[in-house]
Order: structure tokens, then sequence, then C-alpha cells
């Protein structure tokens, strides 16, 4: 695992989005501050997914000792892209918005900590070094990109589908 770059790069991003968590956390009814950071973490962690599955996980795909584990992730990102929908169309100044904002938390924390703790270690364990070079180039190409297009289209949406 000479060139675990694209591990970094997820795992930055997952510290950036489990301190929109926390900052979201603080906030209360539907403020300003509530608003900007629910459209940060939900562009980012869109962009992020996107990106993430059109390299790691399109590789993983590839190889049957992989398969199980980027399709499940696959699966998670698509149910989290559905609570960010549904946390989009409650009021935030609702106590059902912090209900659903627990579980949002809570489901994403779990899965970005298997991630890291489970399939990160497995996929570096399955590809070579100039796989994971070439993933990060991948994925540090593609995240610009999806970041536009996350900024463009609603929360929850999936123009994949």
């Amino acid at each position: 695992m000479a060139d675990a770059r694209i591990f970094a790069d997820l795992k930055a991003d997952h510290d950036r989005h489990r301190a929109l968590l926390a900052k979201l956390a603080e906030t209360s009814g539907a403020s300003d501050e509530r608003k900007a950071l629910f459209d940060e973490f939900r562009t980012e962690v869109g962009a992020h997914a996107a990106a993430e599955e059109e390299s790691l996980y399109a590789t993983m795909l590839g190889k049957p000792d992989l398969r199980e584990d980027a399709v499940h992730s696959v699966s998670e990102h698509k149910e989290i892209s559905d609570m960010l929908g549904e946390l989009a169309d409650i009021d935030m100044s609702s106590s059902a918005w912090m209900a659903k904002f627990k579980e949002l938390r809570h489901e994403y924390e779990h899965h970005i900590d298997e991630e890291e703790e489970e399939m990160f270690p497995a996929a570096s364990d399955g590809l070579s070094n100039a796989e994971e070079a070439k993933l990060a180039k991948i994925f540090e190409d593609r995240k610009p990109k999806e970041l536009e297009r996350a900024e463009a289209n609603p929360p929850g949406s999936d123009e994949r589908e």
C-alpha cells in the first residue's frame, strides 16, 4: 500500500463531513446557519459519494473479493441521499427535522466508520499500488465536477437513476 492517496483523500472528506455534522447539531430552528451548513453538507456528501463510486467502487465491483463491500456501500449512499431528500422536505424549525437529522448523522457516521475500518483496508489489500494511484487521480479529477453537479441538483435527487 505504497500509494494510499485515494484512502487519504476519502478520509479527509469524511473528517470534513464529521465536522459539518457536529456544527449542524449545534444549530437550532430554521436559522441561516443551519440552512447554509445543511446545503454545504448535502452538496459535499453528494459529490463525495459520486466521485467515490466512479473511482474506488467502480474498480472494487470488478474484483470478486471486493464486490460485496462495494455493492453494500453504494446501497448505503442511496439510503443517505434519500434521507437528505427527506430532511430537505421537513421544516427546519420542527422537532421532526432534528429527529431525522440525528438519524441521518448516525447512519452516515456508521457508514464512514465502516468504510475506514473495514472496507478501505480490504480494498488496499486487493489493489496494486498502480491501481491505488490511478483511483486517487480519478477521484481528484471527478470530485470538483461532482460538486458542480451536486450544487445544481436538489437534495435526494439522483440523476443517475
